[in-house]
């Protein structure tokens, strides 16, 4: 138990990168956060962390210990739980991932609603724009936006959505309006360079359209991407999502529909090789309900 316990000291002095805010979390005083952790560095023979007057970081060695121990510790936490009947009722810390946009747009509102729901469940929520590793992340339940690959994990299919190129009526009116995809060459493009991003945009149900775009402008989020494109500087293109309500108010318009691709299937997606804890099944129960009542990815 004493190991345990001085892991679960060792993973929040690396969460928070500090020896002070990790006792003051944990409840305990800043010396015997020192002592757990240098308890720890002499069982282990190697430092955990690189300490100076204003930093505190993990070493290499530290940084594979950190996964490892957050790893054990969660497995700890679903053995105590499934022992005290957590399984039947939601309790504990529920971890959800998501791009950037739908996580704000479409996944928060759930989250909040779940959380009404079951107050003894907190919710903790990474929205990046990045494929996050869920086992190494420690993250219960992902939404994906495009084809799966193989995997051990459980998939519930729950929207779509499609790529589309778009510009606002005021850029359409100054530089007209592109019939091929050929023809963005001679428009002004917008990018993103997040890890979804690519200057090769294919059309086509086939994809046998390839166009390789040369942006003037790269921005590092698709907010960012929308809001420059709203202001009609030039072409972008985004999943329908990320501009349903613009196009519904008619700020933004699409273009080059008759060569768009299949649309992209939305999953939410959680772990397969142990049994779903009440907090992961419930909060995907109103999540399917919620995401598939949703017009703009259905």
């Amino acid at each position: 138990m004493a190991k345990l316990e001085a892991m679960h000291t060792f993973v929040k002095v690396a969460e928070t990168s500090s020896f002070a805010e990790a006792a003051r979390q944990l409840h305990m005083s800043p010396p015997a956060v020192t002592r757990a952790v240098s308890a720890l560095e002499e069982q282990i023979g190697t430092r955990l962390f690189t300490r100076t007057t204003r930093v505190v970081r993990l070493t290499e060695a530290g940084n594979r210990y950190f996964e490892d121990c957050r790893k054990i510790l969660a497995d700890v936490e679903e053995a105590e739980a499934a022992a005290s009947g957590s399984y039947a009722r939601p309790t504990g810390v529920l971890h959800v991932t998501a791009s950037v946009l739908f996580g704000q747009q479409f996944l928060l509102p759930i989250l909040t609603e779940f959380l009404g729901e079951n107050p003894d469940v907190t919710v903790r929520s990474l929205f990046v724009d990045r494929v996050v590793n869920l086992v190494d992340e420690g993250i219960d339940v992902a939404i994906r936006i495009g084809h799966l690959p193989d995997s051990s994990q459980s998939a519930v299919r729950v929207g779509k959505v499609r790529q589309v190129v778009c510009g606002a009526p005021s850029y359409f009116a100054d530089h007209g309006i592109p019939q091929q995809p050929a023809d963005l060459a001679r428009h002004r493009m917008i990018a993103g360079t997040s890890s979804f991003s690519s200057l090769d945009w294919f059309f086509g149900q086939d994809q046998k359209h390839k166009v390789h775009i040369t942006p003037r402008l790269f921005c590092n989020t698709y907010d960012s991407v929308i809001r420059a494109t709203l202001e009609g500087w030039g072409l972008s293109r985004v999943l329908s999502y990320q501009i349903g309500e613009h196009l519904v108010e008619g700020r933004l318009q699409t273009v080059l529909s008759d060569f768009e691709q299949d649309p992209l299937p939305i999953h939410i997606v959680h772990p397969e090789g142990r049994r779903a804890s009440a907090k992961v099944r419930a909060f995907i129960d109103l999540a399917v309900d919620r995401l598939r009542a949703n017009r703009l990815i259905n």
